[in-house]
């Protein structure tokens, strides 16, 4: 469990909402003692004065060097103390700023407050997003001024003695969200030793997890003393309340789900996936190298880049048809062309490059079904057979808005061939010791890895159907490890 105080810098500035044991001063947290917490400690600086040198600084200053999770980080305060450091960033999104706001007869200045991400004023509410997002701090003060544009001429952290009546409501609620433990008087403290994030989107349309999947999660976390919530694609602000980060929806690197896991990583969580995991798994050109790299058997493989001369000789002179064109990116059998012949190499070429500047051509091996095993920690927890689509190449098939996939078998790891195993583990050792699932297909007793999945499918009924409630405790089980070892208990 995790406890939160509020520091401010005299007990008289928090009059203005409900008392709490929770609020302290900065001279009582200057002589907080140095005592094993049960679990991490958040601070939330609420001092006047943030400048350099001085309490509010400080404040930050000697929370990191405490281990505490401190807002704003005395990073943030540095990048807010030197217009220079700030103004890059907040310039991009000026012009989305500018379409929500009047544009004046005359030059002008007006001044508002964000507050957790937030703001009484409804054009800015995108805006307080971003500066929440990048700046964390409970309460930003910013002036945009007008001649000929609108720009940000100070931005600043602040506290809620600066506040209207208005933004002071809104301060209290966004408080009770972000940390609801502050509020709560008098509320039973669980038994929980951890609060971990489950992060799923309910507008996906082919989740990694179902909705029964996350609540076997959600079950095994609380068996191991974890407490877990679920956040949404809009919550990234709250994960410094969290040990963990679970991420149950699909990856990409130019998506929020890799910015969630860089935010994490940086706020100390245990996550999975991991921003380097996602990195490596998400772009197949990557992988491709990485493979050839390490010698993990794959099929022959070429990565062609756009404009290249003569690239259908180039290919046809080391792979045979048909051959299979793929997007770096793609996910789920999207962005993947078999090519029959020259014709159709040339066409699904010509269609792919308009997505990417470089491809993968690949050897199509034919099989009836791809091994899909899941590794946690370098050591297989599952293993799968996923077939074909009926009448079709792939185990997915996409057909305008419908999509089907082919059936499954759930197999225990021992009776995976051999080789199918060890191409597997090779596969992901010099990808990281995260949670992956590896796409391999076997042919006449050998393993070829096709690709690794930083997010791998887990549905109740179909991973889980050999080894039931124990797939979900022994990836639960690894995150309470890792989160035991960060927070330095020696009995991890």
């Amino acid at each position: 469990m995790s406890q939160t105080y509020i520091v401010v810098d005299q007990a008289k500035d928090w009059s203005a909402f409900l008392p709490s044991d929770r609020v302290i001063t900065f001279t009582q947290y200057l002589n907080l003692a140095a005592t094993k917490s049960q679990g991490r400690i958040r601070i939330i600086n609420l001092c006047k004065n943030s400048k350099y040198l001085s309490d509010g600084y400080y404040c930050s200053l000697l929370a990191e060097s405490r281990g505490h999770h401190v807002m704003p980080s005395v990073r943030v305060l540095n990048d807010l103390s030197k217009k220079d450091l700030y103004e890059l960033e907040i310039s991009q999104w000026l012009p989305l700023l500018a379409k929500k706001l009047a544009k004046p007869e005359a030059p002008m200045e007006m001044k508002f407050h964000c507050v957790f991400g937030k703001t009484v004023h409804p054009e800015m509410k995108e805006f307080a997003r971003k500066l929440f997002e990048s700046f964390p701090s409970p309460v930003l003060e910013v002036t945009l001024k007008f001649r000929k544009e609108w720009q940000v001429t100070a931005l600043f952290s602040t506290s809620q003695s600066k506040l209207t009546d208005a933004e002071e409501t809104l301060f209290a609620e966004s408080l009770e969200a972000f940390s609801n433990k502050v509020w709560s008087k008098g509320r039973i403290q669980r038994a929980a030793k951890f609060d971990m994030a489950i992060l799923v989107n309910p507008e996906e349309a082919m989740p990694p997890s179902d909705d029964q999947a996350i609540k076997k999660f959600i079950q095994a976390g609380k068996q191991l003393g974890i407490h877990v919530d679920l956040i949404g694609p809009k919550d990234i602000m709250r994960l410094p309340e969290y040990d963990g980060l679970f991420i149950r929806e699909t990856t990409n690197i130019d998506h929020h789900t890799y910015r969630f896991a860089k935010k994490a990583e940086g706020l100390g969580l245990v996550v999975m996936d991991d921003p380097q995991s996602i990195m490596r798994c998400t772009n197949k050109v990557y992988l491709a190298d990485l493979f050839n790299t390490h010698k993990v058997p794959c099929p022959k493989t070429r990565i062609v880049h756009k404009g290249e001369s003569n690239v259908e000789d180039a290919l046809e002179a080391v792979i045979s048809y048909p051959m299979v064109v793929k997007i770096p990116d793609g996910a789920f059998s999207k962005g993947v062309i078999k090519a029959e012949n020259r014709e159709a190499l040339t066409e699904s070429l010509n269609t792919l490059f308009k997505k990417s500047s470089l491809l993968l051509v690949q050897e199509y091996l034919y099989t009836e079904f791809d091994w899909r095993i899941g590794i946690l920690n370098n050591k297989p927890i599952f293993a799968c057979r996923y077939y074909m689509v009926k009448n079709h190449w792939q185990i997915y098939q996409h057909t305008g808005s419908k999509s089907q996939s082919g059936g499954f078998d759930t197999l225990p790891t021992f009776e995976v061939p051999r080789r199918v195993l060890q191409a597997a583990i090779a596969a992901t050792k010099p990808i990281g010791e995260g949670l992956y699932g590896v796409d391999v297909k076997e042919i006449n007793g050998r393993g070829y890895v096709i690709e690794v999945n930083d997010n791998p499918s887990i549905d109740r009924g179909v991973e889980d159907k050999y080894i039931g409630d124990e797939l979900y405790m022994q990836i639960m089980s690894e995150f309470l490890r890792r989160m035991q070892v960060k927070r330095g208990d020696h009995q991890a």
